[in-house]
């Protein structure tokens, strides 16, 4: 077997003789090239790139500490990844009918998009809510309308993700009265609230309260999921949003870990135990375009958690060790320009997630930059994970990348660079700290910001946008949401508070504030609130006399 002094001998012959030859007859396509993160990408990668990689420090086997090859034994040898379509529109009956269909089309997992009025907390007949109602995902205000969501569908048989945040406990005990009717118990109930509200301060905007008050509320969910709902995923502590903002790779791990480790110090203050909440801890991360960049990242990830994990907190139980993630294709990498190209974009970063180890994943709808998808698209889109799964044969092997000179190389400078991206955020005082101080804003904007720069010199080639263009475009067909859904909503809700026990609701939500004042947890007493039939909006506006509204600095 060749030393590295003899690999290094031979690339230098190489270049001298074959690739300066190569080169003068022609010249390669630019000067330098850079991942989508501006990591450089050598010409070629040998064993030098990897010369202080130790095997079963660095790599380990599936299943195993660092867990950079998988988190599973056999991977999708044994199961399939979760295939979800994230959907959600109008009323909880017109959601209900596409997951239906969605189900029957073979998608594995459900997972909810809820309308900005349910993420604000502000119920459907709200001043606030005028022109959102149903728009950007499903309006929930009550139990009933969590009943309709639900109608028809095995609570205890399918896995539900919901991307909600500032109002997340709200939700998940929606989903555990409803399914509480039906006489499954919490211990059947499996699934994921997102319930990240640190990305919301960075990133998205759709957060509620001051971060104190949120973060106990964080605090508080994990502790009665612990106690209530085994199989439950407490958060979902997610990059996707930040990356969608313009953070490059780089910084989408490092934030997103960031995060994590100041949802964990903030639960070890409240004082529960490491090894009682880490193992339902999970993650989101998009998946963008540079296709070895996105293996990397989630290698770099799982691995760079583990290590936190074990050394920063002392974890022993190894599912607290594991980074286990739900993967959603690039929104912001879809064009509404010859928008079909978008289903071959998205096949891409749907492989390039399966490659990278993901446990569940959605699939964008072609459409989905002008409207939301359309029924054919969401089953276009579902159909490009099985092709994937059943076709491609690359869920055949676990890790198959592993071992590439450029896919370790790439894998090693994402988690160095990710690290020193955490050290700077410790030495700010941790996550909270540092986006008061708008330093992930401020990073994530220039990213962003650099990005456009390039697209719009050429630098960058968008298909279909700054090459490649086409005179005339044809709008494909695009799902409208009929005003009348949106009266009918607010007429339902406003029905609800005519029909329910006033005293009661009323006595419940004085129960809800008076938590609020101390220091038990939470979500028993809104649990008692929701099933008196109080709204959603009642509920935070509760919560909003105590805590007040989180104002931004920036």
């Amino acid at each position: 077997m060749d030393d590295l002094s003899e690999i290094a001998a031979a690339r230098q012959r190489w270049e001298e003789e074959t690739l300066r030859a190569a080169l003068q007859r022609q010249p390669e396509r630019q000067p330098e090239f850079r991942t989508l993160s501006g990591l450089p990408v050598e010409r070629l990668y040998t064993p030098e790139h990897l010369a202080d990689l130790d095997y079963r420090r660095d790599l380990g086997f599936p299943g195993e500490y660092p867990f950079t090859r998988g988190v599973q034994p056999t991977m999708y040898r044994g199961r399939l990844w979760t295939m979800r379509q994230y959907a959600g529109y109008a009323t909880a009956e017109e959601s209900n009918r596409r997951y239906r269909y969605l189900l029957e089309q073979g998608q594995t997992g459900l997972s909810v998009a809820f309308d900005l009025p349910t993420q604000m907390g502000y119920d459907s007949d709200h001043p606030r809510a005028e022109g959102e109602v149903g728009r950007t995902g499903v309006a929930i205000d009550s139990i009933e309308d969590m009943r309709r969501l639900f109608e028809g569908i095995p609570l205890d048989r399918v896995s539900t993700s919901m991307t909600i945040n500032a109002t997340a406990p709200i939700l998940l005990l929606l989903y555990e009265l409803v399914a509480e009717e039906r006489g499954v118990a919490p211990d059947q109930l499996s699934g994921t609230v997102q319930n990240d509200i640190l990305k919301e301060y960075a990133a998205r905007g759709t957060y509620i309260y001051p971060q104190g008050p949120s973060m106990r509320l964080v605090t508080d969910l994990f502790a009665y999921c612990a106690e209530r709902l085994p199989r439950w995923n407490t958060i979902s502590i997610s990059g996707y949003h930040m990356r969608e903002a313009g953070a490059t790779a780089v910084q989408e791990v490092a934030f997103t870990l960031a995060n994590g480790i100041a949802y964990v110090q903030a639960a070890l203050d409240a004082g529960l135990e490491i090894d009682t909440f880490a193992p339902r801890l999970s993650f989101f991360f998009a998946c963008h375009q540079h296709f070895f960049e996105e293996v990397a990242k989630f290698r770099a990830a799982r691995r760079l958690w583990a290590r936190i994990m074990a050394e920063r907190f002392g974890a022993k139980d190894p599912r607290s060790l594991m980074l286990r993630f739900h993967t959603q294709t690039g929104g912001a990498t879809l064009t509404a320009q010859q928008p079909e190209n978008n289903i071959v974009r998205t096949a891409l970063e749907a492989l390039a997630a399966v490659l990278g180890g993901t446990q569940s994943l959605h699939t964008n709808s072609y459409d989905e930059a002008l409207a939301l998808p359309t029924e054919q698209a969401a089953k276009l889109a579902l159909r490009t994970q099985q092709v994937i799964a059943y076709e491609t044969g690359v869920a055949n092997v676990v890790d198959p990348l592993g071992g590439s000179y450029y896919v370790e190389a790439l894998t090693n400078e994402i988690e160095r660079r990710a690290r020193a991206y955490i050290e700077r955020i410790d030495a700010m005082g941790g996550a909270v700290a540092a986006i008061e101080q708008g330093f992930y804003q401020d990073e994530i904007h220039e990213a962003a910001f650099r990005m456009q720069r390039e697209i719009e010199s050429g630098e960058r080639v968008v298909v279909g946008v700054n090459r490649f263009r086409e005179p005339e475009e044809r709008e494909p067909e695009i799902l409208r949401i009929p005003e009348e859904e949106t009266a009918r909503q607010i007429e339902r809700v406003r029905a609800l508070r005519a029909s329910r026990d006033p005293a009661a609701v009323e006595a419940a939500l004085a129960r809800v504030e008076e938590a609020a004042r101390g220091t038990e947890n939470l979500l028993p007493p809104m649990k008692e609130a929701l099933r008196a039939r109080a709204t959603l909006g009642e509920v935070s506006d509760a919560l909003r006399r105590v805590f007040g509204e989180h104002r931004p600095r920036h």
